[in-house]
């Protein structure tokens, strides 16, 4: 392959690097490959809808990243579990879901363009309103998920995962809502240069406020449906966080914004979860397991940096100053 394609097109690495594991644990195990493929793909979909929230918000520049995502996930299990098992619909349930996390979104966002604070802390302050109401919600639980969704959410047509194919076309959606409509282009080009951004008449807080909303919906989503295809518990989230900017980050989408990768969350997301697999394979502790991923997350961002570490010459012999075009 043309290695100008590989930079051109990052999400291939994703998908190289999920094969690569798949084959050394079929080579490890002898067996399995297909059954090993088949729970990646029943597994993935919630990362992935999870890492295009969390892409959205990376995408809008330096700085932007929404660490709330995994206390959203756990309130909205709890949320939508209740709501749909006091209303008798699993529908109701979900947009219950997506709408706890709309609601903490929109305390992060308050935040960070009413109150100018960083995102980082925002989100990180908008997340531990999200845990306090999980833990008292969780304090006697007794509703159980809707049997319809879970069915659902464990059924494969052809042997493909519903959820599979249902989160495929989502990405495709994100994809075509980056490249065609206003609000993408302005998403990006507020990640490439916010003050250009500005002076072009792009209205950047709303777009910023979109994404965070979009990022909370999308968390709130996740939640909703991993609550019904596992069980809602106050650490439903706890993995989805770290995982969540690895796989943007891995999948090729600038950690500095202004480009997006949807078809790289899934390679990223594939990967990450065959790597799991791996890992338990050969024994590996969970703590082990973070390291693993912390590392190579900063084993990407190290490469992506690459490009942009310039040597700068030494001045020159007598005081002379390089001229103003060559300055860098």
């Amino acid at each position: 392959m043309n290695p100008r394609t590989l930079l051109t097109r990052p999400w291939i690495w994703g998908f190289a690097a999920a094969a690569l594991v798949w084959a050394i644990i079929f080579a490890i195990s002898g067996q399995g490959g297909g059954q090993t493929v088949s729970l990646a793909f029943s597994l993935a979909p919630y990362l992935v809808i999870v890492g295009l929230g969390q892409m959205l918000v990376i995408t809008a520049g330096p700085g932007n990243i929404d660490v709330s995502v995994a206390s959203v996930i756990s309130l909205a299990g709890f949320v939508s579990v209740a709501v749909a098992s006091a209303t008798g619909s699993a529908t109701v349930g979900i947009l219950a879901g997506i709408g706890a996390g709309i609601a903490i979104a929109l305390i992060s966002t308050v935040a960070i363009l009413g109150l100018s604070i960083p995102p980082i802390i925002a989100t990180l302050a908008a997340g531990l309103v999200a845990s306090s109401i999980t833990l008292s919600i969780a304090d006697g639980f007794t509703a159980v998920p809707d049997a319809g969704l879970r069915w659902l959410l464990n059924l494969r047509p052809a042997g493909v995962p519903l959820p599979a194919v249902a989160v495929v076309l989502l990405t495709v959606l994100v994809a075509l809502v980056l490249r065609r409509t206003v609000y993408g282009r302005s998403l990006i080009a507020v990640g490439q240069n916010r003050r250009a951004a500005e002076r072009a008449g792009i209205p950047v807080a709303r777009v910023i406020a979109a994404t965070y909303l979009a990022s909370g919906a999308l968390a709130g989503l996740a939640g909703a449906l991993l609550a019904a295809y596992i069980a809602p518990s106050p650490d439903l989230g706890t993995r989805y966080l770290l995982d969540s900017v690895a796989v943007v980050v891995i999948g090729g989408t600038l950690i500095s914004g202004g480009r997006a990768v949807p078809p790289g969350v899934w390679g990223a997301a594939l990967f990450f979860i065959l790597l799991d697999g791996l890992v338990n394979l050969v024994g590996w502790s969970t703590a082990a397991q973070n390291l693993l991923k912390g590392g190579l997350v900063l084993f990407v961002l190290f490469l992506a940096g690459g490009g942009d570490r310039v040597v700068r010459p030494a001045p020159r012999a007598g005081g002379d100053r390089q001229p103003e075009a060559q300055r860098s």
